[in-house]
């Protein structure tokens, strides 16, 4: 039954004139492609490829593979591997067809290899430029490509939407996807179905408008866009067409000049097209600024944003909505992954959208109509007293309305979320959903008279008094609250089947397989599988870097391969700060580890881990400078070099900075940008010669005082 609705659903995809919507880019009708990879083989994919980032459009990371099972898993041996030049988070799925292996890294290079032996057949450089990094929240990542047709597609960070030859890499088109150069970043992998290639675009925290957009995967031609937020009411809020009322709905839900500062809402991940409905479903980001007080956006819910949304696929027509967070001003985006399953809910079958996003709750939805079908907590969370059983919307704690209060509230989850982007799979055989959680709370301190610039962040947040205080016991006390966890999900009772604890946040995204495996990379650097049943561990390899990365599986020649792109990074070590390192020491080795039964394959020896001792000058300034310089630092520094000047590893800690010891040399990279074209731009758009000179002062006053902590042992 099931296979004959998704039979005839991409029959209809097959033969179907796409008209143009709102963005229309002037494509009169689409076609998708006939050979090469197509919806039929992405929907029916046999285990053998792996063809779209979730393996086939439910998005469940299930494979039917069995050579490698619970009885062969130690035998696992590593085949091959390949170094990468980016030594940056890497978050990529790699995807493979007839033998090649496509994979993407930070700075959206991309890779292919053979599948079976690692040789390079090509690769691909957008040349993104270093200075992006000023409008990209979360490092330089990218989560990998589609495949469709004859081509391969990838989203740039800076913004591009590229067509590339598959065996070649030639660039075949390239459009430019966002619409500014200011706010907006591409780091999620494109979904391809029914002729169309589908991309979104981060900045939430900027000033971003959300979208979700639809181009013809032949031509590069725009089809259609749905604009998540509505836009400015003189101009009939941006959503012409098709979208009109959805738009004039969604308004009444907004207060102030929202559309000043965009509205946030991006789409920047979890892209889901069902065959079974011919929708297109995707989360949304928060709403922005985060602090609804920063631009009295009023205390309605902020439609569409922190929501699921569906549209129709060959329109881009709204069809409905589901919002998760309403009022999100905690960042609870609503971008993990999106998972459709066929389970029993009630005593009937039913088509279902399973969901475990930031905001700590597991949601069941009908994937038709959205209709609300259950909805637990997964994880610790305060910023509810429930949910209305009926409707399934949020009750917010008024406690967790943090503009109202002269206080930080501590969310429990923060900002990285109880689950974010890595992605979850599902097993075919236990029914599970296998879960990366994070436990990790976060202070949230609205600003005090903001206004908005042109450069940074725009939040709306006070992170000067919400920074970790420069006390061991503090730090210490704190630490022990941060961890994470790997989590057996049952979605038909809504309750926790096992779990595997982890000493901190951040672990990767998992794997399910016909063998009863679940393979998981994790923040202290092994990659390891667990037996999908009871979460036993059953092998592990050392991976010498964190891996935040989801695994896949494939064939050649009838052997079965497993492969995880390795190199940490993201969000969690570019905030960094003194929990950075919770799973062990901190580093960055970015590869390509590909694996086999029986294979024998060794890495090099890892470098020394270098530790660079705390030898700051005195400090000289006074107690005005560094409340000043801790003001700016806060809102201007702290996302790219951590938490209270301690940075997660990837980029410089300034505490042990010489530069930190010359003032001309301060304001040269921050006034001046000297260093702009290793992405640390000029920030004289915001700061001024006095504000670099207080940040300045600030540094040597922490490098001080973590370094009075070091003697004291701490």
């Amino acid at each position: 039954m099931r296979s004959t609705i998704v039979a005839a659903a991409l029959l209809a995809l097959a033969g179907c004139s796409m008209p143009g919507a709102e963005g229309d880019g002037g494509t009169a009708g689409v076609s998708p492609p006939t050979e090469g990879v197509t919806d039929a083989m992405i929907a029916a994919a046999d285990g053998g490829d792996w063809l779209t980032y979730g393996r086939t459009y439910d998005e469940q990371r299930f494979s039917p593979l069995e050579q490698v099972d619970t009885g062969s898993v130690g035998q696992l041996g590593l085949a091959w591997f390949a170094d990468l030049d980016t030594a940056r988070g890497q978050e990529a799925t790699p995807l493979v067809h007839n033998g090649v292996l496509y994979v993407t890294s930070a700075w959206s290079k991309v890779f292919a290899y053979d599948a079976a032996n690692g040789k390079p057949l090509w690769s691909y450089d957008p040349e993104v430029p270093r200075e992006t990094l000023v409008r990209a929240c979360c490092d330089a990542v990218n989560r990998g490509v589609a495949l469709y047709g004859d081509k391969v597609y990838l989203g740039t960070l800076d913004g591009r939407l590229v067509a590339l030859d598959q065996k070649t890499g030639k660039v075949a088109w390239t459009k430019t996807a966002v619409p500014d150069q200011d706010s907006y970043t591409i780091t999620g992998a494109p979904r391809a179905a029914g002729g169309l290639i589908l991309i979104g675009s981060g900045g939430s925290e900027y000033k971003a408008r959300g979208y979700l957009s639809a181009y013809d995967w032949a031509t590069g031609n725009e089809v259609w866009r749905f604009n998540v937020v509505p836009g400015d009411p003189s101009k009939g809020f941006g959503g012409e067409g098709v979208n009109a009322k959805a738009m004039e709905a969604a308004a009444k839900t907004w207060g102030g000049e929202w559309w000043k500062l965009g509205g946030g809402g991006t789409v920047w991940d979890s892209i889901v097209y069902d065959p079974a409905t011919d929708l297109v479903l995707f989360g949304t980001g928060n709403a922005e600024p985060w602090n609804p007080a920063a631009n009295d956006r009023g205390s309605g819910d902020a439609l569409y944003t922190g929501s699921i949304v569906a549209v129709d696929a060959k329109t881009g027509a709204y069809r409905w909505h589901f919002q998760e967070t309403p009022e999100d001003r905690w960042d609870y985006d609503s971008n993990a992954p999106i998972m459709l399953a066929d389970m029993e809910v009630d005593g009937k079958m039913r088509h279902v959208a399973l969901h475990a996003p930031k905001n700590g709750y597991f949601y069941v939805l009908d994937a038709k109509t959205g209709e609300f079908l259950s909805a637990k907590p997964f994880a610790q969370q305060n910023w509810t007293t429930g949910v209305d059983p009926r409707t399934g919307k949020a009750i917010v704690a008024e406690a967790a309305r943090y503009e109202k209060s002269d206080t930080p509230f501590v969310g429990m989850p923060g900002a990285i979320g109880a689950h974010s982007w890595h992605p979850m799979s599902r097993s075919a055989d236990t029914g599970l959903v296998y879960i990366p959680t994070n436990q990790v709370g976060q202070a949230y301190m609205a600003a005090k008279d903001f206004s908005p610039t042109d450069i940074g962040f725009q939040i709306g947040l006070d992170s000067s008094k919400t920074m970790m205080p420069a006390d061991a016991a503090t730090r210490d006390a704190v630490a022990k609250t941060v961890t994470g966890a790997l989590l057996a999900w049952d979605p038909a009772k809504q309750a926790p089947a096992w779990t595997v604890s982890y000493p901190g946040p951040w672990n990767g995204g998992t794997l399910a397989t016909a063998g009863g495996l679940v393979f998981q990379g994790t923040a202290a650097g092994d990659f390891v599988a667990y037996d999908a049943k009871s979460g036993g561990k059953l092998w592990s390899f050392p991976a010498q870097t964190g891996i935040v990365a989801a695994p896949m599986t494939y064939t050649v020649d009838g052997e079965q391969y497993v492969a995880v792109l390795a190199g940490w990074g993201g969000v969690w070590d570019l905030v960094g700060g003194t929990l950075a390192g919770k799973s062990g020491p901190v580093r960055n080795i970015s590869r390509l580890l590909v694996f086999k039964l029986g294979a024998t394959a060794k890495l090099p020896y890892p470098p020394p881990l270098k530790e660079t001792p705390l030898d700051p000058p005195p400090f000289t300034g006074t107690a005005q400078q560094v409340a000043l310089g801790q003001q700016q630092y806060a809102r201007y520094c702290l996302v790219c070099h951590g938490d209270a000047a301690v940075a997660g590893g990837l980029v410089p800690d300034l505490r042990h900075s010489s530069a930190i010891g010359y003032a001309d040399t301060i304001k040269g990279i921050v006034i001046d940008g000297a260093l702009q074209h290793n992405g640390m731009v000029s920030f004289a758009k915001a700061l001024s010669s006095a504000d670099a000179e207080a940040i300045r002062q600030y540094l040597i006053k922490r490098a001080n005082e973590d370094k009075t902590l070091e003697k004291k042992g701490g």
